[in-house]
């Protein structure tokens, strides 16, 4: 767990929208994490922490979905979950609510797992939903501790992921990891700078949306297409559920 950080309360944190607000102007940043994952989402999928439903958007548009289910506990998120996404399944709960019958091809959690205390926990039922089809497990979370700041604590984060401790928790839970590398690197030293040194506690619109129009899109294609940054805002896994979960971490 992340090192203890002296701060005041965040009035805004207790907004609905409050940790959506930045990837509301980042059009190109949520096409891209679909873009990362679109190979691996086919058949039934089930978004686990679907928020408002900015991403199960874009997942639902990709063609090779043919049945996406959108889980969130938080009944305020989905009242407008399912104003901005009508006649799509929603299951108002976490992910034991989700049947694990008749098997799931893919998974995707998007900044959700760093909101779970018992993180291991979570990862074994995921597997759990992707055993009986070896479905994949696409997982999305906030990288690197030393950039844990007061931003994090307001949004209810628990922890910021190295890459050998996410590897060993993957495994542990019973999948094989696939892919797992760090992503956005300028994305790393944004934050580090407004929420560790500058230490505000909220977005910038004009900044996310110049960060989205300018930066982002060079920076995805050059991690995308040429190599993997050595460090990241974030962290990317892919991970197949295996039919036997393993005793110890390797």
């Amino acid at each position: 767990m992340s090192p203890p950080i002296r701060s005041i309360p965040n009035t805004a944190a207790t907004n609905a929208d409050f940790e959506f607000a930045g990837l509301q102007e980042a059009g190109n940043y949520r096409r891209a994490l679909a873009h990362t994952f679109r190979i691996y989402l086919h058949g039934r999928v089930v978004e686990i922490g679907a928020g408002i439903g900015q991403m199960t958007r874009e997942f639902r548009a990709l063609p090779e979905v043919t049945e996406i289910v959108a889980v969130e506990p938080e009944a305020r998120f989905v009242a407008q979950l399912e104003m901005f996404l009508p006649q799509s399944a929603i299951i108002h709960g976490v992910s034991t609510d989700v049947p694990a019958s008749p098997g799931w091809d893919a998974l995707v959690s998007i900044n959700v797992l760093e909101h779970i205390e018992r993180d291991q926990e979570e990862l074994q039922r995921f597997h759990q939903l992707l055993a009986s089809k070896r479905g994949h497990l696409c997982l999305f979370v906030p990288a690197r501790p030393e950039i844990y700041a007061p931003l994090d604590r307001d949004f209810g984060h628990f922890r910021r992921y190295t890459r050998p401790e996410l590897r060993a928790k993957l495994k542990a839970a019973g999948f094989t990891v696939e892919k797992l590398y760090y992503y956005n690197l300028p994305g790393y030293f944004a934050w580090w700078l407004s929420f560790c040194i500058l230490r505000r506690r909220g977005f910038s619109v004009t900044a996310v949306r110049f960060f989205d129009r300018f930066i982002f899109p060079l920076s995805f294609w050059i991690e995308s297409r040429l190599c993997a940054p050595p460090f990241g805002q974030n962290l990317v896994a892919i991970a197949r559920a295996s039919t036997e979960v393993q005793n110890r971490t390797e």
